[in-house]
């Protein structure tokens, strides 16, 4: 027993030892790879873990990348504050590469230390500055001097005010989103945007400002290529307005609004890629409804005309085949401006409104892809509306361009649903490839029976069941 004893004591000094030279070694690495290893540990563990010595935990103050969280310091603010300051406050002259603050006090303490710690990381140079606050707390304010920084180049901001801007020199920007913040004044917004020459990537999440009578939200830019806008929360009950885009170089355009009433959109680049959920404002799609914006829906049509791909939600579609309707109603022999750089068309689309799709198809002469979802579709409910639908014509696209089509809604093999796979089979001329996809209670030798006695008008065309 004793001899045991002995023998584990050795080992343990042994284990010590041994531990000892470790840490030894990891002491005798450079500071520069030191600070490395610090900037991808999680900010808590960095400066807490016991394995630290003194050496590196006073070289944690000089990482060039800190992901800062209130929530790590369990509710206590005045740790928080002062972890901050120690990082913020030092002698350090090292850069800043990247800063993100996550800020979650629900006391609305007293908010001051942001703008120190902000204009700390001005000061030395911070390309990438992220600083979110929860949506049910009142603004954070942030420094105006932000605004002017020479060296960022990814700003993103979430729930916090920007008022008072004047001056904006933002010459290394390229990322910035924008994400219920506080403007002020409509100006802040605009300028904000606008002085910022190498800006490529774009998001607009909510908007506001202190003046109840915007009417006009206006996005101008000379560098901007992906714009996302989402409006859809942030812009108050009831709240009617336009929205203007202006971006000359713009090739990637998404929009999910509900309210605008109108989207004017100028310059988009040819073969840019548009992902659209608009309402245009309307709670109800009937045709009265969409005759009251008829003059708004044809400006951002045509605005659009020279898209390359295009993904559409059921809703947008919906308006835009009551316009056309209302378009043909007035003798207009083309009810829809023609998109004759559409090459990629991504529809989801009410199954009443497949009646429909010949005439949207019929504006893209030039159109290889299509995939078709129908919205919030049951097979038993609809059988009756589809066998109903017909399909007189043929558009231009089936009968030249017209390389795949795919069917991402599940079918179950009606009668109804095959018609649909029947129009394509046999009417496009240059199909290579028709992909359906079946419900896990579809009868497939029965679906399969009835693929094989359609004609196909392409030899070439394969249809791809999953």
């Amino acid at each position: 027993m004793v001899g045991r004893g002995k023998a584990k004591q050795g080992r343990s000094k042994k284990s010590s030892s041994s531990r000892s030279k470790e840490e030894d070694r990891i002491s005798q690495l450079p500071d520069p790879l030191i600070c490395h290893i610090l900037s991808h540990l999680p900010t808590k563990e960095s400066v807490s873990t016991s394995v630290l010595s003194t050496r590196w935990k006073t070289l944690w103050l000089w990482v060039p990348i800190l992901e800062l969280d209130s929530r790590d310091f369990h509710n206590k603010f005045n740790a928080f504050v002062s972890f901050g300051n120690r990082f913020f406050h030092s002698d350090r002259v090292s850069c800043i590469n990247k800063l993100k603050l996550y800020l979650f006090d629900d006391d609305e303490k007293d908010d001051s230390y942001i703008t120190s710690w902000i204009e700390a990381a001005l000061k030395r140079q911070v390309q990438h500055l992220n600083v979110f606050c929860p949506p049910d707390r009142s603004w954070y304010k942030i420094p105006t001097s932000l605004c002017i920084c020479e060296t960022l180049v990814s700003l993103k901001l979430f729930n916090v005010e920007l008022d008072g801007v004047e001056f904006v020199s933002l010459p290394c920007l390229k990322t910035m989103h924008l994400k219920y913040v506080y403007y002020g004044k409509v100006a802040t917004f605009e300028r904000l945007i606008s002085c910022c020459p190498v800006l490529e990537k774009l998001k607009i999440v909510g908007y506001e400002t202190q003046e109840d009578d915007y009417k006009c939200i206006r996005v101008h830019s000379l560098s901007v290529k992906r714009l996302n806008i989402d409006l859809r929360d942030g812009m108050g009950d009831g709240e009617k307005y336009g929205v203007v885009i202006d971006a000359l170089l713009l090739s990637s355009l998404t929009i999910d609004d509900e309210q605008a009433e109108s989207y004017i959109i100028s310059n988009l680049s040819a073969n840019a890629k548009l992902d659209i959920h608009l309402d245009f404002g309307l709670h109800d799609f009937d045709e009265a409804s969409v005759s009251s914006r008829r003059s708004s829906i044809r400006d951002f049509l045509l605005g659009i005309s020279k898209v390359g791909e295009m993904i559409v939600c059921e809703n947008t579609l919906k308006i835009i085949c009551h316009y056309s309707k209302l378009e043909m109603s007035h003798s207009k022999l083309e009810p829809l401006p023609q998109f004759g750089y559409m090459s990629h068309l991504f529809a989801f689309i009410y199954v009443p409104d497949l009646k429909w799709l010949l005439t949207l198809l019929g504006s893209c002469p030039n159109l290889k892809s299509l995939v078709l979802v129908w919205a919030f579709y049951t097979a038993q409910r609809h059988s009756e509306e589809m066998i109903q639908i017909s399909f007189p014509f043929v558009p231009e696209c089936l009968l030249s361009s017209l390389m795949s089509v795919e069917i991402e809604t599940s079918i179950s093999g009606y009668a109804s649903e095959m018609k649909i796979v029947r129009y394509f089979l046999e009417n496009s001329v240059i199909l290579k490839k028709l992909t359906l996809r079946l419900d896990y209670r579809a009868n497939v030798n029965d679906i399969f029976k009835k693929l094989l006695k359609i004609p196909r008008r392409s030899i070439t065309c394969e249809v791809v069941v999953e």
